[in-house]
């Protein structure tokens, strides 16, 4: 009676086990995954509000954009879905391919890729249209964290930690700024380094490569002042003075953000939609945001992007091992980095480049890319030594 007893103990407390083990799986960080959705949802009602007249003009119909978008949004929902799915682990095997792959891709995007006002930062591949600058950016997470969780003392040694990641941040930096793509090399190169800080680099070495940097672009600024690169870095100080050129999409983006004033005109009100701010659902949404919504929906739009860098860094911070925390780290440090860059671009604080809003421009490949990386964080938040739905 006694040994019946003990095993329909043992029997429920195995059963108790695989319970806790099932919903462990099952379970990830639910206001993690609102903070995406609420992001998405708000960028498909701003994709169309922003494209609605540039629609008519180029479709001749107000619902183009609209609809492949959403079309995207649904494939980004179940790209986040297998994403949250698969044993993030797994990545550690194929780090090293995919950064040997999209270098070569950014190099045959170089030689063969699809140009578009001037920018080549496309390859067309039947009907699809792939971005190798976009996914850079995966590419350069995944190695980073590989590279420097293997053997974490890398990080401590110039020769065999430092220099080869800062050998991979130029390559990568120089084939994206050939496309011309200057936004997306400066988050391809400020993931990489940002990473190797969470790492332990010590900050002195961080303060070399931006002092290496700042006497680059000072050496261009004083002595190629006839050079491409000296008009792209000096335009943005004041746009103002080529407004019909160089300036033109600044203007207008300030324009946008200057008519908002506090309250916005009201949600599918803006002027500068109009077909003066070109392609607004793309690249200057955000100006959009500002005419319609006003300074508080702006300030609004960025607080929700401060609770998804909250939620991303505790589960970064709750990751069971190295290589989970220094991916995670990387897929928050991607977001807020390219939510500052495109600030800066939308206000002219730097040069105009082609940098999307995370979440929110129109754009497949970078929505996809987003969507699937949350999903990597929602699979880390569920292997994490404790759940991190509500804490």
């Amino acid at each position: 009676m006694e040994l019946e007893k003990k095993e329909k103990r043992a029997k429920k407390a195995s059963g108790n086990k695989k319970t806790r083990r099932k919903e462990g799986i099952r379970s990830g960080d639910f206001w993690f995954m609102l903070i995406v959705m609420i992001l998405v949802i708000f960028g498909l009602i701003m994709v169309f509000s922003a494209s609605y007249y540039y629609s008519i003009s180029q479709a001749g119909t107000a619902y183009s954009y609209l609809f492949r978008h959403g079309l995207w949004v649904v494939i980004g929902v179940a790209a986040m879905i297998a994403g949250a799915s698969l044993d993030y682990r797994i990545y550690r095997k194929i780090a090293l391919p995919a950064v040997a792959v999209i270098g070569v891709l950014l190099i045959l995007v170089l030689v063969a890729g699809t140009t578009v006002n001037g920018a080549t930062r496309w390859l067309a591949i039947g009907p699809i249209t792939i971005m190798p600058g976009e996914l850079a950016k995966p590419a350069a997470i995944l190695f980073t964290a590989w590279f420097l969780s293997e053997k974490p003392e890398r990080i401590k040694s110039i020769t065999r930690g430092i220099l080869p990641l800062i050998g991979l941040a130029g390559v990568y930096g120089i084939l994206i700024i050939k496309q011309p793509n200057l936004s997306t090399a400066i988050t391809v190169c400020g993931i990489i380094v940002a990473m190797m800080l969470v790492a332990g680099m010590k900050w002195r070495y961080f303060f070399g490569a931006a002092g290496a940097g700042a006497a680059g672009i000072c050496g261009i600024l004083l002595f190629a002042k006839d050079s491409y690169w000296y008009s792209r870095l000096t335009s943005f100080t004041d746009p103002f003075a080529d407004p019909l050129n160089e300036g033109y999409q600044a203007v207008q983006s300030l324009l946008a953000l200057g008519s908002g004033g506090l309250f916005g005109v009201g949600l599918g009100k803006s002027v500068q939609k109009n077909l003066y701010l070109p392609e607004p659902q793309n690249d200057f949404i955000l100006a959009i945001i500002g005419e319609e919504l006003g300074y508080i929906g702006v300030i609004a739009l960025i607080i929700v992007y401060c609770f998804f860098i909250w939620r991303g860094s505790h589960i970064a911070i709750n990751a069971p091992d190295q290589f989970g925390m220094l991916l995670a780290s990387g897929i928050v440090l991607m977001v807020a980095i390219q939510v500052i860059l495109n600030i800066a671009v939308v206000t002219s604080s730097m040069p105009a480049t082609g940098i999307n809003l995370p979440f929110v421009s129109y754009g497949g490949n970078a929505l996809l890319i987003f969507m699937y990386c949350s999903g990597v964080l929602i699979n880390i938040s569920r292997h994490g030594p404790k759940s991190t739905g509500v804490n």
